[in-house]
Order: structure tokens, then C-alpha cells, then sequence
């Protein structure tokens, strides 16, 4: 995976190319060639390129890697206070718990915000159930609240649902 060291070594050599790009682009304005207006485009979509490079070398693309953590699929975040993760339905608490304590650091952005006094980011975790052939349900295993004040929460409060996972096909409860 790229690191923001990588990238704002693309953005270094991008900014040169930008400035080449911007002198031959007032050299055909000088001597009037044909391709003037092409190369001025030509800077201008380096100018953006590179400030884009420039940006993804300030912020962090890593994610948080849990021992004991499955895979999950976000499929529902309202970009505020509430996510929803769905997982496999062969999940352990346990898993599930590293699971939850992966989501909410990954999922946390200083650019969510509380609504209505409510500082807190709710991960709800489910999985689906097929109790009968043609019938699907969905059945919630867990949540995590953390804050929204800062990335680091030490008081991250998880519900594992034990009861629930009795209902799953191959019960990992005990």
C-alpha cells in the first residue's frame, strides 16, 4: 500500500513536471505556436494533479488492523452517528469483538458530527440468517459506541448480543 511519504514524492515530481509544463506552455505563447493552448491545459491539469498528490501526502491511508478480526462489509452509514456492518454468519463473539473495535477506528473521520447532543458513533453489526428456504433475516449480533471528540477512546462501550448467536446456523455461543 502507498504511504503519504510515497505520495508526496509524486507530488514533488509532479510539481516539476507542472513547472517544465508551465514554461514550455510561455515559450509557445512567446513564439506563437500552434499547441500553445493545448500545453496551457496541459499545466493546468498538472497544477490539480499535483495538488491532489500534495493532499493524499497529509492524511494517513492506513487502516487499523484487530487481532481476531473478520471481514465485514459497511451497508448502512448516514455519515454522522449511526453505521451498520454486516459479517459472515460463521462469526465467534470473540471475532466479533475485534470485529467491532477494527470498524470503529476505521470508520472514525473528524468529519462526522454529533446530531442533537448525541457525540457518539453507534456500529451495529449483523449478519443474515436464512431460517427456511426463501426467507432471509437479518439479525443483529452486536454494537459499539465510541466518540466523536477524538480518535483515540479508550472508553468504547460493546455489546456483544450472546442470545443471538444461538440463533445462527452453526452456534458458536458456548
Amino acid at each position: 500500500m502507498l504511504t503519504t511519504a510515497d505520495f508526496l514524492q509524486y507530488a514533488q515530481w509532479s510539481g516539476i513536471a507542472t513547472l517544465v509544463f508551465g514554461a514550455i506552455a510561455v515559450l509557445a505563447f512567446l513564439l506563437k505556436w500552434g499547441i500553445r493552448f493545448r500545453l496551457v491545459g496541459t499545466t493546468g491539469f498538472m497544477l490539480v494533479l499535483t495538488g491532489g498528490l500534495f493532499a493524499l501526502s497529509l492524511v494517513p491511508l492506513s487502516r487499523t488492523v484487530i487481532p481476531g478480526a473478520v471481514k465485514y462489509t459497511l451497508v448502512y452509514d448516514n455519515a454522522s452517528t449511526q453505521t451498520v456492518i454486516a459479517t459472515s454468519p460463521n462469526i465467534t463473539p470473540f471475532e466479533l469483538e475485534a470485529t467491532l473495535r477494527q470498524a470503529a477506528s476505521n470508520l472514525y473521520s473528524f468529519g462526522r458530527l454529533g446530531s442533537r447532543g448525541d457525540n457518539q458513533l453507534t456500529i451495529r453489526a449483523r449478519t443474515v440468517i436464512h431460517p427456511e428456504p426463501g426467507v432471509s433475516v437479518p439479525l443483529f449480533l452486536g454494537q459499539i459506541k465510541r466518540t466523536l471528540a477524538s480518535r483515540e477512546d479508550a472508553d468504547m462501550d460493546i455489546e456483544i448480543y450472546l442470545e443471538k448467536f444461538d440463533q445462527l446456523p452453526n452456534s458458536t455461543a458456548s
